[in-house]
């Protein structure tokens, strides 16, 4: 049913993703779909990397660690911009179509009121692509 399986990674907040991550990887496993992990970074050094390409070694090394073993081998892929919290939307759409994913799988909040005002980005995201996305909740 899914060959492509997409998930968005925030290195800065692995904490939050340990659901998502094992929905992700299960799936893999049981529809043997290869997994694509996909970050964003700024050119300008933070707390996880000083450069994208640091951040794409950490993200390539991540990707290794948390793939299921399922026979398939996982992918990483780097996008640089210069405000990810704004930019993140449209580069996930965007890596959707490039990476040939067929499932989004990423992490979400508990709706909260001012998601009314600013959407949640899982919801942006199911709502601008034709590829199923499977949010998960805390």
């Amino acid at each position: 049913m899914y060959n492509k399986i997409m998930v968005p990674v925030d290195l800065a907040h692995l904490e939050a993703l340990e659901k998502p991550l094992t929905v992700a990887a299960d799936m893999a496993k049981h529809y043997h779909a290869a997994l694509c992990y996909v970050g964003v970074t700024t050119s300008q050094p933070s707390s996880v990397a000083r450069t994208p390409e640091e951040y794409e070694q950490k993200l390539k090394a991540f990707a290794h660690e948390h793939a299921p073993d399922n026979g398939l081998e996982p992918s990483a892929r780097v996008y640089n911009s210069h405000d990810p919290v704004t930019d993140l939307d449209d580069i996930l759409l965007k890596a959707i179509g490039e990476v040939e994913a067929d499932l989004v799988v990423m992490g979400t909040h508990l709706p909260h009121h001012i998601d009314a005002i600013m959407p949640a980005n899982g919801s942006k995201v199911a709502a601008h692509t034709n590829v199923s996305v499977f949010l998960v909740r805390p």
